[in-house]
């Protein structure tokens, strides 16, 4: 075949020039299109602003000088930049025709920076080092297995990382000075694929390890950081499952301050006693999530934020006192990645909302004055006319509530009752939050669609029992809550259920496959992106790395009874009851739902004669990462939605 590679070459190009002549867009050599309505020529001019919204989010804080390092994209793919000051240039350091991100300075010089890069969305991640003084790239890793979670020691001598590099299955530790790869090596050898280091001790004689297992299950472990020998810190076993998360050493090293749903519905910040492992809780009087935190280099506040019904707040804990200061006066978002700056009084952070693209900002503790240090672009739109999400509940089958966040379209624009896509979030142990919606809006600006973001069952942010309904062999119940949706959608006079479609992206494409087969009756069509067709084949052939992680969640396919469970449910064996069109979307490299969960699903539904679009990209993983792929997809996806849901 090679011998004929010119020969191919000439013909597509002979084609796609064809195409253009006729008024269409082409897509291009790296996508297979099949089922796609052409579209017009015309249509990326008219939805060009849409497609233009940028990003910005913080990866690292310089460690000398108040500069950082930040994720953008101005080309095809998201690169590393450096920003010197607020409001400043962003400058492109990385330039690779793959995504760059999870950049760190290198702390107390900050002479370079590692960071990580993957080929074609494969997720097998290789660690580079980045020198600032001459921009030279230097490969750290082996080139090969899946790399993880980079963390410099206090010292900036030493980084450890999570690597598949042994068997490609479980995350062992390594540990590397940048500056002399040669000397990489194993630090600690585990099994499992949830293991990644979080935290240096003061003296960096020590560091902290966790254990993921499950949303409902993970450990904390101290290891030496010398000879990788480690102590079980958290509690094994007893009644319940306890899940714990970022955990910090105390800046006197005597203890740990961690999140834990222990003894609680909702994750909360405690201080953990080494001597004693006595759990001390620091936010009793806050009844939801604390998502994340941060210890500020001085040891003396505790920077946190909360998940308040979708919304986040962000607080400031004296560790002597253990009592909150004033907070911060900040716009209503999502906030997200904080970060201290080695002066002790910049916090930085990403904030996102309804009607604001992800930028950074940073907070002056100490004068509470708040700057800004991106303001991405978003296509000369104005967002602030962009509509703002309202909180919206139903009550499910089982008498249980369940939320989600409406977006209606300008009441002055259009009128009557307005179709309606249902988007589902992945995870499952995901939430849908009131952020930024980016090209969906034109779907509300442009086409008079609403949007409803529900949380089913299972989703975070409302407590472990919650979290955990959907799990093993309730899973049909979380397909049940969105019936109930669309028994909602009917009482809604704003609504028009006769007009629906559902769509998603990972578990949320599952989901929009499995509502195809339940309610193929009462929705117009469906749009399911990188989904699981079948839960026994996906755990069958996901990387190795990922699936017992994934089988804590959906149970284990080589239990006779389980295997049985799943196999029928799974919307492949149902496709026969899918009698609208359909739009199935996937990555040609994706490691976590490898493309033949859309392959197989593609050729079972056009069995029953049911329109199938198809279009998958080859030099794609788990969702399009470059903006030539995502450009062609909403195309498409305007078409679809044009075609079948507001006809």
């Amino acid at each position: 075949m090679k011998r004929y590679a010119w020969l191919w070459a000439v013909v597509l190009l002979i084609t796609q020039t064809a195409l253009a002549q006729s008024g269409v867009v082409a897509p291009g050599d790296n996508l297979v299109v099949e089922g796609v309505k052409p579209i017009p020529a015309s249509l990326p001019e008219d939805v060009r602003r849409y497609t233009e919204f940028r990003a910005a989010s913080l990866a690292s804080w310089h460690p000398v000088r108040r500069e950082m390092l930040i994720g953008t994209r101005f080309g095809d793919t998201n690169q590393v930049h450096l920003v010197k000051s607020p409001g400043g240039a962003r400058t492109q350091l990385t330039f690779f025709p793959d995504r760059a991100g999870g950049a760190i300075f290198r702390p107390k010089t900050g002479d370079y920076f590692v960071f990580n890069k993957d080929t074609g969305g494969s997720e097998f991640f290789q660690l580079y080092r980045y020198d600032l003084a001459d921009g030279k790239v230097t490969l750290l890793t082996d080139g090969k297995s899946r790399n993880t979670g980079s963390l410099f020691s206090n010292a900036g001598d030493r980084m450890v990382y999570s690597s598949t590099r042994r068997n490609g299955k479980d995350t062992d530790i390594y540990v590397v000075n940048p500056g002399e790869p040669q000397g990489n090596r194993m630090l600690m050898q585990v099994e499992g694929g949830g293991w990644g280091a979080g935290d240096w001790s003061p003296d960096d004689r020590k560091l902290l390890v966790g254990e993921y297992v499950s949303a409902n299950e993970s450990y904390i472990w101290i290891a030496d950081a010398a000879t990788g020998e480690k102590m079980l810190l958290t509690p094994r076993g007893g009644a319940e499952k306890v899940a714990y998360g970022g955990a910090q050493f105390s800046r006197d090293g005597k203890g740990v301050y961690v999140t834990t749903d222990k003894d609680s519905e909702f994750q909360r910040l405690a201080y953990v006693d080494l001597a004693t492992k006595q759990h001390t809780y620091l936010t009793d009087h806050i009844k939801w999530d604390v998502d994340e935190f941060r210890l500020s280099p001085d040891g003396k506040t505790i920077a946190f934020v909360t998940n308040e019904d979708g919304i986040s707040r962000l607080h400031l804990l004296d560790t002597k006192t253990r009592r909150e200061k004033t907070a911060p006066n900040l716009p209503v978002g999502i906030i997200g990645g904080i970060e201290w700056h080695e002066n002790g009084r910049d916090l930085g952070f990403n904030l996102n909302s309804a009607r604001s693209t992800t930028d950074v900002y940073s907070l002056d503790t100490k004068t509470g004055v708040v700057e800004r240090w991106t303001r991405s672009e978003t296509g000369g739109l104005n967002t602030e006319t962009f509509s703002e999400p309202e909180l919206v509940r139903w009550q499910t089958f089982d008498g249980k509530t369940i939320s989600g966040f409406l977006y209606m379209p300008p009441a002055g624009k259009f009128t009557g009752p307005r179709p309606v896509i249902i988007n589902i979030h992945g995870g499952p142990e995901g939430q849908s939050r009131p952020n930024f919606l980016g090209r969906n809006n034109y779907f509300l600006n442009e086409m008079g669609a609403a949007i409803i973001s529900p949380n089913v069952r299972g989703s975070t942010g409302y407590g472990k029992t919650f979290l955990k309904l959907d799990n093993g062999f309730l899973r049909e119940d979380t397909y049940k809550d969105i019936g109930s949706l669309l028994d909602w959608i009917k009482t809604q006079p704003r609504l028009d259920a006769s007009r629906v479609l559902v769509t998603g992206g990972s578990y949320g494409g599952h989901m929009s496959f499995a509502v195809a087969t339940r309610y193929s009756d009462r929705i117009r069509a469906s749009l399911p992106v990188v989904g699981i067709s079948n839960i026994v084949s996906l755990l069958e052939r996901t990387e190795s790395y990922r699936r017992d992680l994934r089988r804590a969640e959906y149970g284990d396919e080589r239990d006779p009874k389980m295997r049985e469970f799943m196999l029928r449910i799974a919307p492949l064996n149902n496709a026969a009851n899918i009698t609208k069109p359909i739009f199935i979307v996937a990555g040609g490299n994706d490691p976590r739902v490898p493309v033949n969960e859309a392959e197989q699903m593609v050729k079972a539904v056009r069995k029953n004669g049911t329109p199938v679009w198809y279009l998958m990209a080859k030099d794609e993983g788990h969702g399009f990462a470059k903006k030539k792929n995502q450009d062609f997809q909403f195309y498409a996806t305007i078409m679809f939605v044009r075609e079948y849901l507001l006809k």
